[in-house]
């Protein structure tokens, strides 16, 4: 086959599997999950853009990645709950391309963010009296924008690279539109592609590593060496930040292993449902657990809902 990707008109996603009239279960369960991680996000931005006792560094990084989880869950339900009641499992060539940007801006844009959120810890943490002059709200704004456009420009070049190549099919092993499965049904050269990719990973992953490693080993030094006092308030506010790192960081090694390794010893089952790990856990669980671990989030709430109750059942006079 000669034509270029942009001949074909459609992919098809290969791992749907025939489940008959289970599909209206599942089309249930995957809208309820959505409309929960759309109204737990949306909530939490809100509350941070109204109150202004939270327009502070720490809780605008924690609106970024809020609207970041929000990002990410809007390319990938969509889709997916067209899928599921659909018997012919395509997607348009663009479509197609337009969810792997992005998907995949949102991975990047995730552990930059929290990359941020780390150093901003640190200084607060283990420099508290130079956290005000280090950390202002125009700095803050300008590290958020710098997440941003840092993950859009990088995955602008693997999508440049990926729109030249020659395709020789175009079933696509997955629930969703991935890159590196795309790359492997190409009968051109992908040389280019392939260290570009190990590049980006590098890009994605350990260039954000570094920063939060170094704030980390820095606050846990402070958290043995300090009162109880300074610990339990270094792991109130570090807690969540590293429980959604770690979930994270599972969900996306698990998809760069399932796509770059043969894995048909694993069951599929187990395969697809770990497969959305990345894309349906971690924007359910980062605004409960911050929501929940942080006091002034909580409180917050508390406030809001309070007031509602007030105006809902006014005293009598």
């Amino acid at each position: 086959m000669n034509s270029t990707i942009f001949s074909m008109s459609y992919f098809i996603l290969g791992s749907y599997l025939n489940v008959g009239s289970l599909r209206y279960l599942y089309f249930t369960i995957a809208l309820v999950l959505y409309i929960i991680i759309t109204v737990c996000n949306t909530a939490v931005i809100l509350l941070i853009c109204m109150n202004r006792s939270l327009h502070e560094p720490m809780y605008l990084f924690l609106c970024s990645l809020f609207v970041n989880e929000l990002y990410g869950s809007t390319a990938f339900f969509p889709l997916l709950l067209q899928q599921i009641l659909s018997d012919v499992h395509i997607v348009s060539v663009s479509l197609c391309f337009l969810q792997i940007f992005c998907i995949y801006t949102y991975g990047s844009v995730e552990f930059m963010n929290l990359a941020v959120m780390a150093y901003d810890r640190y200084l607060a943490i283990c420099r508290p009296l130079q956290y005000s002059t280090c950390m202002t709200t125009h700095r803050a704004f300008v590290l958020i924008l710098f997440v941003w456009l840092y993950s859009f420009v990088k995955f602008l070049v693997t999508l440049s690279l990926n729109l030249r190549l020659t395709m020789c099919g175009n079933t696509i092993d997955s629930l969703y539109c991935h890159n590196y499965l795309v790359v492997k049904l190409a009968c051109s050269d992908t040389t280019v592609n392939n260290i570009y990719g190990l590049f980006g990973i590098v890009l994605t992953v350990l260039v954000p590593l570094l920063p939060i490693l170094f704030s980390y080993m820095k606050i846990l030094h402070v958290c043995f060496s300090g009162s109880n006092q300074q610990r339990v308030k270094a792991l109130s506010t570090c807690s969540p930040q590293l429980v959604s790192l770690l979930n994270f960081s599972f969900g996306c090694i698990f998809e760069i292993l399932r796509s770059r390794f043969d894995m048909r010893a694993v069951p599929k089952t187990l395969i697809i449902i770990l497969s959305l790990h990345f894309l349906i856990i971690q924007p359910l669980l980062s605004p409960i657990m911050f929501g929940l671990q942080m006091s002034r989030i909580r409180n917050a709430f508390k406030a809001v809902l309070g007031s509602k109750a007030v105006e809902n059942h006014p005293q009598d006079c």
